[in-house]
């Protein structure tokens, strides 16, 4: 089947689920077609019984097995928490925008579930011999997927790493590592504070926006947000135009 913007819907069916965290979960799915899928892009999976999918980034994509990392926060993660090995299900993707893959010196920055990207793009950077950091916050040791493996590690509580948010350790990475480009993806306060740091030191910076999503295909226009272009403030959809931004392009609110 294929969807009014050309994508296809993929069956696949579920290789294996296990929790990885106190309240996160790893799901590698097998599509029955194997895409080619960039970093910062995502997936959405049909949930039973739901009208709408659910959207979540790529977390790896190992020989066109594709993992996703997730938290149950409602009635479409409960039912994909519940998917059991060798269970059917479908997917359209890959979808969006991903992030750029340049030879630079690269400091990622992943907040919460938002490694999930993060981890995905070091991979991709390694790949090609970019020198990159990968530095994660979480709230506390017990929030620490056990399949991610940061370079720097920040907890809220100081539990594991260092203590406090990682946005306070972010001019201290910057002098120190030095990058030429930051990525980052979390939530938007995060992001905000990311890009606006990043442009106070000259550097480019782009980040994954985490926005709730409905049709996930730029059709309902329901993750709309403003960004500069040409001089104008316009519209912009995070699912399609999307999910990956020039931090300093978003009109923050």
């Amino acid at each position: 089947m294929i969807t009014d913007t050309g994508k296809k819907i993929y069956k696949a069916h579920v290789k294996r689920i296990e929790k990885v965290s106190k309240s996160t979960y790893f799901i590698e799915i097998e599509p029955r077609e194997k895409q080619e899928i960039k970093a910062g892009q995502f997936i959405s999976v049909y949930c039973d019984g739901l009208t709408l999918r659910r959207p979540f980034s790529v977390f790896s994509n190992n020989n066109g097995n594709i993992g996703i990392l997730f938290k149950e926060r409602g009635k479409g993660t409960a039912y994909i928490k519940s998917l059991k090995e060798g269970n059917d299900i479908d997917i359209i993707g890959p979808l969006g925008k991903g992030f750029s893959i340049k030879p630079q010196k690269a400091l990622l920055i992943g907040a919460g579930i938002g490694i999930a990207p993060m981890a995905f793009l070091k991979e991709k950077l390694d790949k090609i011999g970019a020198e990159s950091l990968l530095a994660a916050g979480f709230l506390n040791k017990d929030e620490i997927p056990s399949n991610v493996y940061p370079q720097k590690i920040y907890t809220d509580d100081g539990s594991y790493g260092e203590k406090g948010s990682i946005l306070n350790y972010l001019g201290l990475l910057i002098n120190e590592f030095k990058p030429e480009i930051i990525y980052a993806c979390g939530p938007q306060i995060v992001l905000k504070s990311v890009s606006r740091i990043a442009q106070e030191y000259n550097i480019q910076c782009e980040i994954a926006m985490e926005k709730v999503m409905a049709c996930g295909i730029g059709v309902c226009r329901g993750c709309v947000i403003d960004i500069k272009k040409d001089g104008k403030v316009v519209n912009a959809t995070v699912c399609k135009d999307g999910p990956v931004f020039n931090g300093n392009e978003v009109v923050w609110q």
